[in-house]
């Protein structure tokens, strides 16, 4: 199932980041995360790659250097200790490292993730580069994906839609959420799911998704979104719980599936009988707040713009109280970026100015929260094109019922 980008992918990963670097003077930049390795190498063993604002990259591996040497597609050494790694550096750069008559030279790293321990150390191993925060400057590169990623998320948003079907048509009352959620795990993971979802954000952990039905749906907890769910113990305090589900309540199914290291992420609603008027009520509203958002989703728009104006539609339906969560555990955005992490930029919220831009993959979901009674929305996933936008979801939009 894994497919292979050509080699040109590659090199426009690279000429992008490295025109990043010229606009803001940086030298070069140290990626250490695992994610963002794999994205400019096409291998994720440990190590560091290095980007010089110009010429070739250089990916330091310290295991599995057998592996990264047949995965990687840009220049792999063997890397010694940390210690030596400065020398190794000095070595390959030398007219970089040379320039400034042994001033520091400004060098970018992702120190958003960057353990701080880590950052000590490199900047002992590497005393001639002052490092510097890259971290909006790779975040802003990997936001505009290219046709090989969208072909990734769309397989993924396909396996993702088997997947609900094969839940749903199993779904029966007094099942508890685990078992629901274990039969869609399933039928995602023989399709390729690799079994994970990635996050950027510090302490935020991620499991297939979300699958909460009622009171368990609305039940606050530490994760960053709308719906945490009440989780199978307080340690860990999201997803789904062992509660049987009932009959009128809404089952809240937010999955995530993830093929070749790229995410699609859906949330539909679905009920065994019928909903309560109120929460159908509430489901509508989400419906109006995405098509809405549909029509503003396009290049030059900023996501501030269609954070507020499902805002201001949450408060002309009297739900601005239950949007996006409840009282003190409401959430500030409408929806992120997704691809590789389920947490990319841009976020559809105050502060994100940049506008949109043709390339870019957004999760909307706009999602209701009643204490005591459930959750209610939906999401999906858009691509942004010259001219609007695309839904890259593949479930039928709908609210799903059994009898």
């Amino acid at each position: 199932m894994h497919n292979v980008p050509a080699q040109a992918e590659w090199i426009n990963r690279q000429s992008r980041m490295q025109s990043r670097l010229a606009e803001t003077g940086l030298k070069g930049c140290l990626v250490s995360q695992n994610v963002g390795i794999y994205y400019f190498t096409g291998s994720m063993q440990t190590g560091y790659l290095f980007i010089p604002v110009e010429g070739e990259p250089t990916y330091y591996v310290r295991r599995s250097f057998v592996r990264a040497l047949s995965e990687s597609k840009v220049r792999t050494v063997e890397m010694g200790s940390l210690r030596t790694f400065g020398i190794q550096l000095r070595s390959d750069y030398p007219t970089l490292f040379s320039e400034f008559d042994g001033q520091q030279i400004q060098i970018g790293t992702d120190l958003d993730v960057m353990p701080a321990q880590l950052y000590i150390r490199l900047a002992e191993a590497i005393p001639l580069a002052k490092l510097t925060d890259a971290s909006s400057l790779l975040r802003n590169v990997r936001s505009v994906k290219s046709g090989y990623e969208i072909g990734c998320i769309s397989r993924a948003a396909e396996v993702a839609a088997a997947a609900l079907e094969e839940g749903i048509s199993c779904l029966r009352e007094g099942m508890t959420e685990l078992e629901l959620l274990s039969i869609i795990e399933k039928a995602m993971r023989i399709r390729g799911h690799i079994g994970l979802m990635r996050m950027r954000g510090y302490n935020q952990e991620i499991m297939t998704g979300v699958v909460a039905a009622g009171d368990a749906a609305a039940e606050p907890t530490y994760f960053d979104g709308p719906a945490g769910g009440r989780g199978l113990s307080p340690s860990a305090p999201q997803s789904v719980s062992l509660r049987p589900i009932g009959r009128n309540e809404p089952i809240l199914i937010d999955i995530g599936c993830c093929i070749d290291g790229y995410t699609i992420d859906q949330t539909r609603t679905a009920v065994i009988g019928e909903l309560k008027p109120e929460l159908k009520a509430a489901y509508q509203a989400a419906e109006a707040i995405m098509r809405s958002s549909e029509k503003l989703l396009r290049p030059g728009i900023t996501p501030e713009q269609l954070y507020v104006n499902a805002l201001e539609m949450a408060e002309a339906a009297g739900l601005a109280g239950h949007f996006m969560g409840f009282g003190r555990d409401q959430v500030k955005f409408l929806g992120h970026g997704i691809g590789l992490e389920i947490d990319e930029w841009p976020v559809l919220a105050r502060g994100f100015q940049e506008p949109l831009e043709s390339g870019m993959t957004l999760a909307v979901e706009p999602k209701f929260t009643f204490p005591g009674l459930g959750v209610v929305g939906l999401e999906n996933t858009y691509l942004i094109t010259e001219t609007g936008c695309r839904v890259l979801s593949a479930s039928p939009e709908k609210i799903y019922k059994q009898q």
